[in-house]
């Protein structure tokens, strides 16, 4: 599904609170899992860029924006553990 379809989704609901945040999560998984290929940290910038993000106003539609944002940054942690390992040893 892509992100204009689950936004509109999103907008649609009268959520607010943790209720709109669940929803956002479970559209930020369906956005994740229902991508094509690799789900990256651009792909979520592209994803950002749509009008549909752009103009997100439910409280469900900016929460599931949040998540967009926080998948942006490249995670990195594996190369810090192999490091650790060689320090010890």
């Amino acid at each position: 599904m892509s992100v204009t379809q689950i936004l509109d989704g999103l907008e649609s609901m009268p959520a607010t609170g943790a209720e709109a945040d669940n929803a956002a999560r479970a559209g930020f998984l369906e956005w994740v899992f229902g991508t094509p290929g690799a789900t990256t940290p651009q792909a979520a910038r592209d994803a950002l860029a749509t009008e549909a993000a752009q103009e997100a106003s439910s409280p469900a539609a900016r929460a599931f924006v949040g998540f967009l944002q926080a998948a942006c940054v490249p995670v990195r942690g594996a190369r810090g553990r192999a490091r650790r390992g060689r320090v010890l040893h």
